[in-house]
């Protein structure tokens, strides 16, 4: 009798895990745009050279650049609210939704693509009050950094870096 309780409770446990898992919006845009099994763990240039990357990834990225540099002083200096923050992390992933759903990159890069995404996604989740033990500047800060190491690594012209990133 003890054997179908057993896995009936594993059976429960595993797919509460997986639901968890799909509900996270970034984590489930990451996994459902997959191109290839396995994800390098470093972001890294192409054998010395950016990224290639197409207009809809450009467009995306001057977006969210555009939402989070006038913001930074701010939030730095201790003037921006949870609303404030909320709504911006609102905004953040609206454009990461916009790029995942449009992405037309090659799988290497676009591998590379989902590193930065992911800490754009980390940030936006702090920012939002996801994460019990951050505060949202951290995780704005994070979304600069990400923005940032994008800027690096991808192929981007006109591409200007976040100033005053700490």
């Amino acid at each position: 009798m003890k054997t179908p309780n057993r896995i009936l409770l594993t059976t429960a446990v595993a797919a509460s895990a997986m639901l968890t898992l799909l509900s996270t919006p970034t984590l489930a845009q990451t996994i459902t745009h997959d191109h290839h099994a396995a994800e390098p763990h470093k972001l890294s240039l192409n054998h010395g050279r950016k990224w290639a990357t197409d207009e809809p990834l450009r467009s995306g990225m001057d977006r969210i650049q555009g939402l989070v540099e006038p913001q930074l002083g701010a939030a730095q200096a201790g003037k921006l609210t949870p609303a404030q923050y909320r709504k911006l992390a609102t905004q953040i992933e609206a454009e990461l939704g916009g790029i995942v759903t449009n992405c037309k990159l090659e799988p290497d890069a676009d591998a590379m693509l989902h590193l930065v995404i992911a800490d754009l996604g980390a940030g936006t989740d702090a920012m939002a009050g996801k994460v019990a033990k951050s505060r949202p500047v951290l995780g704005l800060v994070k979304v600069a950094q990400a923005v940032n190491q994008y800027g690096s690594h991808f192929d981007h012209p006109g591409f200007k870096p976040i100033r005053n990133v700490n």
